[in-house]
C-alpha cells in the first residue's frame, strides 16, 4: 500500500493561499525532494494528478473540532478518576468505621467471655474449697470417733491385763463376759476420706463455659451469614460453557445431569469431558456471594474458577490449576479440594451451600446456609484474572443424582 504525506506549501507569487497537499510518499521519495528546487517541487506537486488539496484554514477547523472532542474525552476521564478518588476515600472512611465497630464488638465479646470464664473459675474454686472444708469436717468427726473407740478399747485391754493377773477366780469369771465381748464400734474398712474430691468439678464448669461459647458462636454464625449475604449477586449459567450432558433451565438458574449427550457447538469455552458449567458473568475485584440448593443429590462440585482454566480433557481441581471448590461424593463424603485436599466432617448434611469470595483478601468460603455454619475457607488465593462461579451436577448415579443444582435467591429476612 502506498503511504501518503502532507506537505504545506506557500508560494507567494503563484498562490495567494496556503495549501495542504497529500500525495504518495513513494512518488516524493523517488523524485528526490532534497535535490529539487522549491519552485520545481511545487510545480511537480501541482502536476500530480492524484493529490488532494484543502486550505489550511479548513484543516485547522477540523483539527480544532477533533481537539475539542479529545479535550472533552480527557475531561470525562479526569472526572471519572476524581470520582474514583472520592469513592476510594469514602470506602476508606466506611472501612475505618466498620473496623471501629468490629473492635467494639470484638472487645465486648471477649470481655463477656473472659467474665464468663472468670465466673466459672470462681465457681470451681469455691466448690473445691467447700468440698475440702467438708472433707476436713468429716475427717475430724471420723478421727474423733476413732479416738473414742481407741480409748474404750485401750480401757478394756487394760482391764483384761489386770484380770489376767488376778487370783480372784470368782471375780474373773464374773467380769470375763463383759470384757471379752467387742465394744460397739464401726466397720472401718469401708470408711474413709477420698483424697481426690473434685471428680467432674472442672469438667462441669467447662461444660457451662462451653454452653456460653456455643451460644456466642451461634450468634456469630447468624451475623456472619447476614454479612456475606449482603454481597449476593445474580448468577446465571452460561450455556456456551456447559458440558453436552448438562441440562440447563431456561432462566439459567438450574443445572441437571441428563442421560443423553446434546448436540451443541464444540466451542473453546465448553467443558468436555468433565461435566460442569460456569456462570456468564465473571468477577475481577470485590466481594460476591451466591448460594445453591443441593438437596438430596449424591454428587456435586461447587466453587469458583479462574477464566483461563483448562476446559478440555480431564481436570485436577486444586488451587494451583485455578480451581477453588468443595465436592460431595456418594451422598455423604465431603472434601475441600485444597492442596492437599481436606476431608470434611460435617455435623449436618447441607441442603443449601453458600459460596462467598473476597477477591482482594484472596479467600473463598463455603457455608451451610440452613444451619448457618461454616464449612471451609480457602486462604491465600492468588487471583490475577477474572473468576467465575463454578458448578458440577455430578454423575447420573442410576437416577439418584438426577435432581439439578439450583441457584437460589437470598432471603434477607431470616
Amino acid at each position: 500500500m502506498i503511504g501518503f504525506v502532507a506537505v504545506v506549501v506557500k508560494v507567494y507569487k503563484c498562490f495567494p493561499t496556503l495549501y495542504i497537499f497529500t500525495l504518495p510518499l513513494l512518488k516524493i521519495l523517488s523524485n528526490g525532494i532534497n535535490q529539487l528546487p522549491f519552485s520545481l517541487f511545487v510545480v511537480q506537486i501541482m502536476a500530480s494528478s492524484d493529490h488532494q488539496a484543502v486550505t489550511i484554514e479548513e484543516e485547522s477547523v477540523q483539527r480544532k473540532v477533533q481537539m475539542k472532542k479529545t479535550e472533552a474525552d480527557f475531561q470525562q476521564m479526569i472526572e471519572e478518576r476524581q470520582n474514583k478518588v472520592e469513592e476510594i476515600k469514602n470506602c476508606v472512611k466506611l472501612s475505618a468505621m466498620s473496623a471501629e465497630k468490629e473492635l467494639r464488638e470484638s472487645n465486648h465479646l471477649f470481655t463477656s467471655l473472659i467474665s464468663s470464664a472468670e465466673e466459672r473459675r470462681d465457681e470451681v474454686n469455691a466448690e473445691i474449697e467447700e468440698k475440702q472444708k467438708k472433707a476436713e469436717r468429716r475427717a475430724e468427726e471420723l478421727i474423733s470417733e476413732l479416738q473414742q473407740e481407741i480409748v474404750e478399747l485401750q480401757r478394756r485391754n487394760s482391764e483384761l491385763e489386770d484380770l489376767g493377773n488376778t487370783e480372784d477366780y470368782l471375780h474373773l469369771l464374773q467380769r470375763f463376759p463383759s470384757l471379752t465381748s467387742p465394744p460397739p464400734t464401726r466397720e472401718w474398712m469401708e470408711i474413709g476420706v477420698h483424697p481426690k474430691l473434685c471428680v467432674g468439678t472442672v469438667r462441669t464448669a467447662l461444660s457451662k463455659l462451653d454452653d456460653t461459647l456455643k451460644s456466642e458462636l451461634d450468634s456469630l454464625k447468624k451475623d456472619e451469614m447476614k454479612r456475606v449475604q449482603k454481597y449476593a449477586v445474580d448468577v446465571v449459567l452460561d450455556p456456551d460453557t456447559a458440558h453436552p450432558n448438562i441440562i440447563l433451565s431456561a432462566d439459567g438458574k438450574q443445572a441437571g445431569r441428563g442421560e443423553l449427550l446434546y448436540i451443541v457447538p464444540d466451542n473453546p469455552q465448553r467443558f468436555d469431558p468433565v461435566i460442569c458449567v460456569v456462570s456468564k458473568k465473571g468477577f475481577l475485584s470485590g466481594r460476591f456471594y451466591f448460594q445453591v440448593a443441593v438437596g438430596a443429590k449424591t454428587f456435586w462440585d461447587l466453587g469458583v474458577v479462574k477464566e483461563s482454566v483448562n476446559r478440555k480433557g480431564m481436570i485436577t481441581s486444586k488451587p494451583e490449576n485455578g480451581y477453588w471448590t468443595v465436592r460431595m461424593r456418594n451422598g455423604d463424603e465431603y472434601r475441600a479440594l485444597d492442596s492437599p485436599s481436606v476431608l470434611l466432617s460435617l455435623k449436618e448434611k447441607p441442603q443449601t451451600v453458600g459460596v462467598f469470595t473476597d477477591y482482594e483478601e484472596g479467600t473463598v468460603s463455603f457455608f451451610n446456609v440452613d444451619s448457618k455454619s461454616h464449612i471451609y475457607t480457602f486462604t491465600g488465593c492468588s487471583f490475577s484474572e477474572r473468576i467465575f462461579p463454578f458448578f458440577s451436577p455430578g454423575v447420573y448415579d442410576e437416577g439418584k443424582n438426577a435432581a439439578p443444582l439450583v441457584i437460589t435467591a437470598v432471603n434477607h429476612k431470616t
